[in-house]
């Protein structure tokens, strides 16, 4: 039964009505396709651990919690969207920075606390809040600031593997541009409600899917775990 305090955020929804964003809800398809193939990237590669897979897993989980904002449109309902979100974020992060510095804990942790640091500032800065509420007033970039953060560590990522020549190099850029036109995407949504009658938020997710495959595929492929294959040449941050 959909909450009477419905969240109405995007140009597609303009009822309570648990359909009522097909696009918007169906396109999430796009983030379990990504984290199955990912999956059968890891297991042809023979040599995953656990941690890789929570990653892969968690990035599939996306597209469940969006799936489940997008169709009851309830505060509860947000959280399940943004919570599996930046517990991708933080894990594939964390993740990315071990594996880069040879798998040093030490040296993760304090590269980390530096990122998370970075993540603080930039929210106070911008004074985005990740849960908007039904009585959220709308803003000129639609609520996308909340993921600049993201963006950032895209670009440090992308630009460090491109100075450095990583193997991972062209996935991570694809991946930082891919996030950019998403990101456009989701700001012009409301903006392009009246020539499109949809909104284009189905495209977030569709571009985020394709970002977060592009992101595995360079975990996966390029930064294997240590003790299953030899960490590929470029220096470690």
């Amino acid at each position: 039964m959909i909450d009477p305090t419905f969240i109405d955020l995007y140009c597609e929804r303009t009822g309570p009505g648990f359909w009522d964003e097909p696009w918007n809800a169906l396109t999430n398809m796009a983030f379990p396709v990504a984290a199955l193939v990912a999956w059968g990237l890891a297991h042809r590669r023979g040599d995953g651990d656990w941690p890789e897979r929570a990653v892969i897993a968690m990035g599939g989980l996306i597209g469940v919690g969006s799936f489940l904002f997008h169709t009851f449109a309830t505060p509860w309902s947000e959280w399940a969207d943004v919570v599996p979100i930046w517990g991708f974020v933080a894990a594939f992060i964390l993740l990315t920075i071990y594996r880069l510095t040879g798998e040093s804990p030490l040296r993760t942790l304090r590269i980390a606390a530096i990122a998370g640091g970075v993540t603080v500032g930039l929210f106070l800065l911008t004074g985005q809040d990740r849960i908007t509420g039904p009585e959220a007033p709308a803003d000129l970039f639609n609520g996308s600031l909340q993921y600049l953060p993201a963006l950032v560590a895209l670009v440090v990522f992308a630009g460090l593997a491109l100075w450095r020549g990583h193997p991972a190099r062209l996935l991570l850029a694809g991946a930082t541009l891919t996030f950019l036109m998403s990101l456009g995407f989701r700001t012009v949504d409301l903006t392009a409600c009246a020539a499109t009658g949809i909104g284009t938020h189905f495209l977030w997710h569709l571009l985020n899917g394709l970002m977060i495959g592009l992101l595995l595929s360079a975990l996966v492929l390029h930064l294997p775990p240590r003790r299953g294959a030899p960490l590929p040449s470029g220096r470690a941050p």
